[in-house]
């Protein structure tokens, strides 16, 4: 759990069809998270978009393609994140990876309500 108050988010943009090891990269990010003991990880699957191709990739019924862009959202303390980076290294080499400064208002404890 994240305690109320700053924290750090870590966004990372990708396209649905990069891999790692044969596995989407989405998925190792988020395994990577996990075993790291980080607060969550969320992907995000866009309808929409373009990167460093220029080329806008849609689910549009008459533009579908596999190439859409996926979002790796992961909220922590920034101690945590920074000490996550390092992990990353190899796999972001054509993602673009952002940091910024959150506020945490109410975090989720994991419990069932």
């Amino acid at each position: 759990m994240i305690p109320p108050g700053r924290a750090l988010r870590l966004t990372i943009f990708t396209d649905d069809t990069d891999t790692w090891r044969h596995r989407p990269l989405y998925s190792e990010i988020v395994h990577r998270a996990h075993a790291a003991g980080l607060a969550g990880a969320s992907v995000f699957r866009g309808v929409e978009g373009f990167g460093t191709t220029s080329i806008v990739h849609t689910t549009r019924l008459l533009s579908m393609t596999d190439d859409l862009p996926v979002t790796i959202v992961i909220i922590d303390t920034e101690e945590r994140i920074r000490a996550f980076l390092p992990r990353l290294d190899d796999l972001l080499t054509e993602s673009l990876a952002v940091l910024d400064e959150v506020e945490v208002v109410r975090p989720r404890d994991g419990r069932a309500q």
